[in-house]
């Protein structure tokens, strides 16, 4: 039986998955607008209507209709792997062009999500367990990196401070994990976040200036950068990255159909495809990004034990707020990166954990399933410490191979 809860609950809930993703969906905006040298004014414009899309785009996601939607308590952020091709676009074309290729991937998701829909016969439990597996151990290194600060080069990576914030958050964490009950239990991942930040302001390592300097309000804008522009190759490139997107999504739909003890349908993964083209092209109409579904929410669904859709409505509701009022937006940014490393340590591996769940219930006497999952998991986790592996093979391929998730995904599914 799921959880029901009341609105406030709710809320205090669908504030914690805001905070469990923030960072990597203000991760793509930042990144690229760096990389294009966007002004401050742009940034500014860039990073909130980003997170104002995040919360539509999840929206469109959690209200199932005949059409699109479904309706899963799923959360949708950037899809990080669109950074590095829409940087080069950027760089090598315009901006337009890469919203141009935005909105072309967008339009063949929507179209192919049928077609797409039938991979479901390809995914049996060998199969999306050691997906949702992987899933989790590709994002745990993610999560040490913030707990040492963020940034790898960075002269004071691993600082003590940092490593003192990150532990004291997850110590944070399964204390009130282990002595909490009822909903105190399920926000266990906020109550870290906000211990962590109160902790670091005493050691003097957080700043209001992001706050101090952003505006009260604005509206997002339609080609707020140009109208868009149309390139083949840009458009190929974005078309890939797609289809990335759209295998790592099935890995997500299928855990959240696990933990709900759901059977996911082909109808179930065509409306939850088309959700994502539709998100993608609204991205490239109001010139933000790509949006896919994210998985770090998976492990906060699963270490709350609240798997309604109620907090999912409000998270959405609250990144749509904070996009229209970047000042509110602006407070989010202040949790150090130590301490979000510490809370996404706990919430990714539960993802791991919960992949291994799904691995429980194939049959080991069988060698076959063995080797499966144990090239499939190499593949995929080696891939995502040497991606480079494949620098000498042409861009395109790079940028499917590049992600190791997919790479397990296809070992798996071939292999199989």
């Amino acid at each position: 039986m799921q959880k029901e809860v009341n609105h406030k609950k709710a809320a205090v809930l669908g504030l914690q998955h805001l905070l469990a993703m923030y960072s990597g969906a203000i991760a793509v905006p930042l990144l690229i607008g760096n990389a294009l040298h966007f002004n401050s004014t742009h940034m500014t414009y860039l990073v909130s209507i980003d997170i104002f899309m995040c919360g539509l785009a999840t929206l469109i996601q959690l209200f199932r209709n005949k059409y699109f939607g479904i309706g899963l308590p799923v959360v949708l952020g950037c899809a990080i792997q669109a950074v590095a091709p829409l940087e080069m676009i950027g760089q090598k074309f315009s901006i337009n062009t890469m919203y141009g290729a935005i909105i072309v991937a967008g339009i063949f998701v929507f179209c192919i999500a049928g077609w797409f829909s039938k991979v479901k016969k390809l995914f049996p439990p060998v199969v999306t367990g050691t997906l949702i597996t992987v899933i989790g151990l590709t994002l745990i290194p993610v999560a040490v990196q913030n707990m040492g600060g963020g940034n790898a080069s960075a002269k004071n990576f691993g600082d003590p401070k940092n490593l003192v914030l990150s532990f004291v958050t997850v110590l944070i964490i399964l204390l009130v994990e282990i002595l909490a009950k009822g909903f105190l239990r399920s926000i266990s991942v906020l109550i870290g976040l906000v211990a962590g930040t109160l902790l670091a302001s005493a050691m003097g390592m957080v700043s209001l200036e992001p706050v101090k300097q952003a505006a009260w309000f604005h509206l997002p804008q339609i080609f707020y950068f140009g109208v868009p522009e149309f390139e083949w190759s840009s458009s190929l490139t974005m078309i890939i990255i797609a289809l990335v997107s759209m295998v790592e999504s099935t890995g997500v739909f299928f855990a959240i159909g696990d933990l709900l003890n759901k059977d996911i349908t082909e109808d179930d993964l065509k409306r939850g495809y088309r959700a994502e083209g539709l998100a993608q092209i609204f991205g490239g109409i109001f010139n933000t990004f790509p949006y896919t579904t994210f998985s770090q929410n998976v492990g906060l669904l699963q270490l709350s034990g609240i798997k309604t859709k109620r907090p999912i409505f409000w998270a959405a509701s609250l990144l749509m707020a904070m996009g229209l009022l970047p000042k509110i937006g602006g407070l989010v940014t202040i949790i150090p990166d130590p301490v979000l490393g510490g809370a996404m340590l706990v919430m990714f591996t539960m993802i791991a954990v919960q992949g291994i769940k799904m691995l429980v219930k194939v049959d080991f006497n069988d060698n076959r399933n063995m080797l499966i999952i144990a090239i499939s998991i190499g593949l995929g986790l080696g891939v995502t410490v040497y991606p480079q592996i494949f620098q000498a093979l042409p861009q395109a391929v790079q940028l499917f191979l590049g992600n190791g998730i997919v790479v397990a995904s296809v070992s798996a599914t071939l292999l199989n």
